[in-house]
């Protein structure tokens, strides 16, 4: 768990299943990935993707709450990229947050602790973002983060259909 002065940056409770699912209803909050979440497709997001990767490397994408009234606002972390792809292997920062979060530097202080974590607590040499070109938001949340282009690692997702204005990545790096 990692707290800051508004947020507590923690592990995945059975209370956050309803409220994430519905941030992967919204098309707002989804509009630079290739689809919106079934309900299932949200509850195996957690189960195996951020539960099984603290499970296996006791950091990950954990679940954000508003201290002050234990509002789940959504989720920020560090992942190792799982998938074939120029940064496989390589520790990714990310983000996504429920709409009415958005606009109050939740995401710029989550993502702040979230780096700090990775380069203090673990060590690491380098974290890597990724985002689609259009992604204005993300895209100026990283620079915020000190992370520079790293144009030579940009890909297209294997995970998102060929054609997908969403397939197109591009990469930030920040080094310690």
């Amino acid at each position: 768990m990692i707290r800051t002065e508004r947020l507590e940056l923690r592990r995945w409770r059975d209370e956050d299943r309803a409220p994430f699912a519905q941030m992967g209803q919204d098309p707002e909050v989804m509009r630079h990935f290739p689809s919106l979440l079934t309900k299932t497709q949200s509850d195996a997001m957690i189960d195996e993707r951020f539960e099984a990767h603290f499970d296996q490397h006791n950091f990950g994408f954990w679940a954000l709450e508003r201290r002050s009234d234990r509002c789940f606002l959504g989720f920020a972390g560090i992942s190792k990229v799982g998938f074939q792809c120029p940064i496989e292997g390589q520790v990714e920062i990310g983000w996504r947050l429920a709409r009415h979060a958005w606009g109050q530097g939740f995401a710029f202080e989550a993502a702040s602790a979230a780096m700090n974590y990775g380069f203090g607590h673990l060590g690491l040499d380098r974290i890597v973002a990724m985002t689609v070109i259009g992604n204005e938001r993300s895209r100026r949340l990283i620079a915020k983060l000190g992370m520079a282009r790293a144009p030579e690692w940009d890909f297209d997702h294997p995970r998102v259909p060929a054609g997908s204005p969403v397939r197109p990545q591009i990469v930030y790096s920040r080094n310690r």
